[in-house]
């Protein structure tokens, strides 16, 4: 969810006991946790989030007005905007063009251009809007409250609310001075993430596929990552996520790199102590399909697909890739499965994590996979 998924939809009603396609809401709310930049912020684990789904619209807002009031007692960070103003002395650059042809000059006035330093930036018209989205989701009606003060505040001191894009915020960037902002970002973005439709009647209608193929899927890719990232570092994991593979190309003609499919991973996980690497590629259909001789079959061209994963990295000089273990992960949709299988000298495990299950039970599912692939 980058930390941050791609879908807002605005005055949408939030129910706890609800379903998006087969999933509960509140074990989506924990994949956007799982996806999000504050699950990797520091200390975010004491506030117990991962507990408590349910409460997890309120506990964000929480956790959101606290880092605007600490940002607001320190003053919230500034930026520089362009302006074009006509003015009595100059600032910045002149405009020759409008000065010129306006005769500004006889009037003792003269076009200008300039950068002006303001706190109706980018960024803070997006806390103000995240703080007036969390507010309409909350159930406590004394943080509903605190988020639609602090948002007036903010608008008092002149940050307007024309909210920036996603794309738009895409490309800020936090200098030395503003560090502090990160955070305060980071549950922004969260809030705007939980403000999703349910099956319950509202004003908005998003289609089934939409919700269980493209949306879903990569809020669970970016939640597998996310969380082994936070969970599995301090137990010496290394955790790389959206990673590029090459082909070992020895000869070719001049046009097969426009047709030549990239191999690009969802996860790899390294364990230096004990020399482990598991490829980890996510899916969001069922892990099996009707066949022409059985009535279930893996689905081929994933299997190929992890296949060249493991051995198209072997012998380059990398000791975790000679004997990498592969991943291939999907949701539960019908019943469980948890098999392995070894090809050429590496384990190969289809598996699936029921995300109908209790935060706990999901958190041990992921936890498992990274363990013994054979008893």
């Amino acid at each position: 969810m980058t930390g941050v998924v791609g879908v807002q939809v605005e005055n949408a009603s939030v129910d706890a006991d609800g379903y998006i396609g087969r999933i509960p809401v509140r074990n989506l709310w924990l994949l956007m946790l799982y996806a999000s930049d504050l699950f990797r912020t520091r200390g975010i684990g004491n506030v117990g989030l991962e507990d408590n789904p349910d409460d997890l619209p309120d506990l964000v807002a929480e956790i959101l007005a606290h880092a605007v009031e600490v940002r607001q007692r320190r003053r919230l960070s500034l930026g520089y905007r362009s302006r074009d103003a006509v003015l009595n002395r100059v600032r910045g650059r002149i405009d020759v063009l409008n000065t010129e042809r306006h005769r500004l000059l006889d009037r003792g006035l003269v076009a200008c251009r300039f950068d002006e330093l303001t706190i109706d930036t980018p960024r803070n018209r997006f806390i103000r809007a995240a703080l007036e989205t969390i507010s309409r989701v909350v159930r406590r009606k004394d943080v509903a409250h605190r988020c639609r003060s602090l948002a007036s505040g903010m608008k008092a001191m002149g940050v307007s609310g024309d909210a920036p894009t996603r794309a738009q915020m895409s490309t800020d960037r936090f200098g030395r001075n503003d560090a502090d902002d990160r955070f305060m970002v980071a549950a922004a973005k969260l809030a705007f993430d939980l403000a999703l439709p349910t099956e319950a009647a509202g004003m908005k209608v998003l289609t089934l596929p939409d919700r269980e193929v493209t949306w879903v899927r990569r809020l669970f890719e970016k939640a597998v990552g996310g969380f082994y990232d936070v969970v599995l570092q301090p137990q010496g994991w290394r955790v790389r996520c959206g990673g590029m593979l090459s082909w070992q190309i020895e000869q070719k003609t001049s046009g097969i790199d426009k047709i030549l499919p990239t191999m690009l991973t969802d996860v790899v996980l390294d364990h230096a102590p004990s020399g482990r690497r598991i490829v980890i590629d996510t899916k969001f259909t069922s892990i099996v399909t009707s066949g022409w001789y059985r009535e279930e079959t893996l689905r081929s061209g994933y299997v190929y697909q992890i296949y060249a994963y493991l051995r198209s990295q072997v012998g380059r000089g990398d000791s975790f890739a000679d004997c990498a273990s592969g991943l291939l992960l999907h949701p539960c949709l019908g019943h469980a499965v948890d098999e392995t299988v070894f090809i050429q000298g590496h384990s190969i495990r289809f598996a699936t994590v029921d995300l109908a299950a209790s935060p706990a039970e999901i958190r041990s599912q992921l936890l498992r996979l990274c363990g013994p692939t054979l008893q």
